[in-house]
């Protein structure tokens, strides 16, 4: 498992002698719109159903979810999260040999790497805007049983547009492709980009709520393919997977579909225009870059006179976890990622930053041990 993943907040709270509460936490890509109007009231009213058994199988919110989007119910499984699913599909399936279109998100090359299959990490380009070259990747499918695709990607923020990755899964009718949409819900019109409803036999979906709902503590997830695929997946399912109170929550959220609609589109909105205004922030600055994104993160390049150590350090002794990107694969230690939040915390830390890069650096401070592991 990777050390380091976003949302750390315990670790960082240990280390500053502080409650997690303190820490102003812009590492985690959760919806700061979020959760939903009513959700949590409701779950306190209902927190006398953790006393009972889970539906054993999480049958009613997977119905729930297959309605939500008009699918065939036999075509969804729901589980303990997206990850239950990323580590249980190299077994299922029986993968052999996988590409992993990166840099992102490291479950993926883990999750084969468990089951002893070492995957080939495809790796898209700072000089592209980390804009996947389809055609290296195509290339290296061709020996290959499996891809892992995040889409919008993790934590670059690209997006290759549906009618692209449909064509790249139709021309390669031997090949599963795992394709993560769990950030799709923060692109602005991001639904039209789904694979959910192509009905293609080689396309495995993946989608998590906890994070456009901020609810990541429940753990909820969906993996959407075809049937036979689905029931391949439930044989390998545990029992009780979902808790009742993730239960519960998909319950409620699936009745209030109108009003998830337009919370969804909101959020959509609000990060499109927090986006734009971060960015022009740094507008200014060419020696630090930021690459586009159609999600809710920011990747950042910082300039060779700074590390992501000393950043994430700085912004530590204010209580401000971001995410140091040394640790996936394809990146250095020049690059961090912001995940966008209100827009004063935005603001706030558009100013730290801005500050950082003009406090003098000399060497031995660029070399300095970090304190903080983000």
């Amino acid at each position: 498992m990777l050390g380091g993943h976003g949302g750390n907040i315990y670790e960082m709270a240990r280390r500053l002698g502080c409650v997690p509460s303190e820490i102003i936490d812009m590492s985690s890509n959760t919806n700061p719109l979020g959760p939903p109007s009513g959700l949590v009231d409701f779950l306190k009213k209902n927190i006398d159903v953790v006393t009972d058994l889970p539906e054993v199988d999480s049958k009613e919110i997977t119905r729930f979810f297959a309605d939500c989007f008009a699918l065939d119910p036999d075509r969804v499984l729901s589980g303990n999260g997206t990850t239950q699913f990323i580590y249980s599909i190299p077994r299922v399936l029986e993968i052999k040999k996988a590409v992993v279109l990166g840099p992102t998100y490291a479950d993926y090359a883990d999750a084969c790497r468990m089951h002893s299959v070492h995957p080939v990490l495809v790796l898209a380009e700072a000089s592209d805007d980390f804009r996947p070259d389809i055609n290296r990747l195509t290339n290296n499918i061709k020996d290959k049983d499996s891809v892992f695709i995040c889409n919008p990607n993790n934590p670059t923020g690209s997006l290759i547009p549906k009618d692209e990755l449909e064509r790249l899964c139709r021309s390669h009718p031997d090949t599963n492709f795992i394709v993560d949409e769990s950030y799709l819900s923060f692109v602005n019109h991001g639904e039209k980009e789904s694979l959910i409803n192509t009905g293609l036999s080689n396309v495995i979906v993946l989608i998590s709520i906890s994070k456009i709902f901020k609810i990541p503590g429940l753990r909820i997830g969906f993996v959407i393919s075809v049937a036979e695929t689905i029931k391949k997946l439930r044989r390998c399912l545990l029992p009780w997977s979902v808790n009742s109170l993730a239960q519960a929550a998909g319950r409620y959220l699936a009745a209030q579909r109108t009003e998830i609609g337009s919370f969804v589109q909101r959020t959509q909105l609000f990060f499109e225009n927090q986006r734009n205004e971060f960015y022009e922030k740094f507008e200014h600055l060419p020696e630090i870059r930021l690459f586009p994104s159609t999600t809710s993160f920011v990747l950042i390049k910082l300039p060779p006179i700074l590390s992501a150590d000393r950043v994430c350090n700085q912004l530590a002794r204010e209580k401000i976890l971001i995410r140091n990107c040394t640790n996936f694969y394809g990146l250095s230690d020049q690059f961090i990622r912001i995940s966008l939040k209100s827009r004063e915390k935005n603001r706030m830390l558009a100013e730290k930053l801005l500050a950082i890069l003009q406090m003098p650096t000399t060497r031995s401070q660029r070399l300095e041990k970090p304190a903080v592991s983000s």
